[in-house]
């Protein structure tokens, strides 16, 4: 078994794709994820999740992070240290879930402008909004699927948008975010799901 199997497109043509579709990818992905904060609990919060380092209410605390670094990316064309005023709303201590869907609906109101940069600068480099965008996509769902596991359920994400992330993923990661950022990549059978071979992939079992 293997988890290197499964359905991608070429380098080529996954950065194509991306660069005129990960806006879109990012709006599947959050309301997506917006389907697995439904199911959180002030019960659930102390639960583990598939980041073995992380209850939910710790995870739900890095999914604000990101979104504010998202909006932060496109609102001001650049990510560094400082957050950006507009992306500086609700209160994620007191009130994760509820930060996080007003964070989610103005991050993605944000990208949805035409007037936004077609590059981004992340400290001392840049890469395209497009880029940014879809590795945003990849980041929020796969979040999404780990609440869902920490309050005891599985979503497999939605098999469009799993055949379109997985070759983003393939690309994107490699064995140098090993394991500081995910964890080996798990077994699964070729013949697997597109959402078991990215969630696989990212070093997380799928079932």
């Amino acid at each position: 078994m293997t988890t290197q199997s499964g359905p991608s497109g070429s380098p080529g043509q996954t950065l194509a794709a991306t660069l005129t579709g990960g806006i879109a990818l990012l709006e599947r992905a959050m309301a997506y994820t917006l389907g697995s904060l439904q199911l959180v609990t002030p019960e659930v919060m102390a639960a583990p999740t598939p980041c073995s380092a992380w209850t939910l209410r710790a995870l739900l605390l890095h999914m604000n992070d990101s979104l504010q670094t998202l909006h932060e990316a496109i609102a001001c064309g650049h990510v560094d240290l400082e957050a950006h005023p507009a992306a500086d709303y609700g209160d994620p201590v007191a009130d994760p879930v509820g930060t996080l869907r007003t964070r989610a609906c103005r991050m993605i109101g944000a990208w949805a402008t035409d007037r936004g940069p077609t590059h981004i600068t992340i400290v001392d480099s840049g890469m395209p909004a497009g880029l940014v965008a879809a590795t945003g996509a990849v980041e929020v769902a796969v979040h999404g699927w780990d609440v869902a596991r920490a309050c005891g359920t599985t979503r497999p994400l939605p098999p469009p948008l799993a055949a379109e992330l997985l070759p983003l993923v393939q690309l994107i990661v490699d064995d140098t975010d090993r394991p500081h950022r995910f964890a080996a990549p798990e077994d699964v059978r070729p013949t697997a799901t597109a959402s078991d071979h990215l969630l696989a992939h990212l070093g997380r079992h799928p079932d």
